[in-house]
């Protein structure tokens, strides 16, 4: 018995090294292969990954700001502090929510689709095809994903900041009674540029991950449809786990 759980220890072990270092030599296969970058596939895949992302976004984010201000705006009232409440959301939404939410949300929709449309290619022996007629795999379809993940995740979480701050200023001027000019002015005494910078910073990693782990997920696919179906679920919860776990670092390295 003890020597089964060393053997599955070990084999469990092996697989991680093994799935790290496929993920870092195929990163490193697409910082080489940037030069390559077609603007065309890159402008195709960032409508395809980022704009048709917008709405859903948008949606969680409103809600996040209106739930946000539910939560917190009485109490602050209470204690009369009503003057933090608009800083306290512009804060919160610029440095965590914003990033984080829309990185899990994009990871959810993106990412799978990144896996199951490589993943399918894989199966069905298209990306074989490729090299057949000398177009290189990574150049075609993992740089031109990364690239518009990292822009497109951005450029979300400024929306993602807009619509959510608005959600609060809509439930803080008519559920708790906050003034416009109160909660617009505790914007501009607490909330500055870096706020809103280090999350973007987040996002562009967050981006970066999402790309990465579905690229890597779908072109290491196997065993036909079910096979794509385990890669999509596993590139989605892997994503979301290192999103939070680079959250972390990225946090203590932008604000402490």
């Amino acid at each position: 018995m003890l020597i089964e759980l060393f053997t599955r220890t070990g084999r469990m072990v092996i697989s991680v090294l093994e799935n790290i270092g496929q993920v870092l030599i195929l990163s490193g296969q697409t910082v080489y292969h940037i030069r390559q970058l077609n603007s065309t596939l890159l402008l195709r895949q960032m409508a395809h990954l980022g704009a048709d992302s917008l709405p859903i976004v948008l949606l969680t984010m409103l809600f996040t700001g209106m739930v946000m201000t539910v939560q917190t705006a009485h109490e602050f009232v209470k204690y009369g502090a009503q003057s933090s409440v608009g800083g306290l959301v512009a804060v919160a939404m610029g440095r965590e929510l914003s990033p984080v939410l829309t990185g899990v949300v994009f990871a959810g929709r993106v990412g799978a689709a990144i896996t199951a449309e490589i993943g399918s290619m894989k199966v069905t022996e298209q990306i074989d095809a490729l090299r057949v007629m000398a177009v290189n795999p990574v150049a075609y379809l993992v740089v031109p994903r990364l690239i518009a993940c990292m822009i497109m995740v951005p450029l979300l979480v400024v929306f993602a900041d807009v619509i959510g701050t608005i959600g609060s200023y809509m439930l803080a001027t008519t559920y708790a009674g906050i003034t416009s000019f109160t909660f617009l002015n505790s914007i501009k005494v607490f909330a500055v540029p870096h706020d809103i910078i280090g999350g973007l910073v987040k996002a562009m990693v967050f981006g970066a991950i999402v790309a990465i782990v579905g690229c890597h997920k779908g072109l290491t696919t196997a065993a036909g449809a079910e096979g794509v179906g385990r890669a999509t679920t596993g590139s989605v919860v892997l994503s979301i786990v290192l999103i939070f776990v680079s959250n972390y670092f990225l946090s203590v390295g932008l604000y402490r």
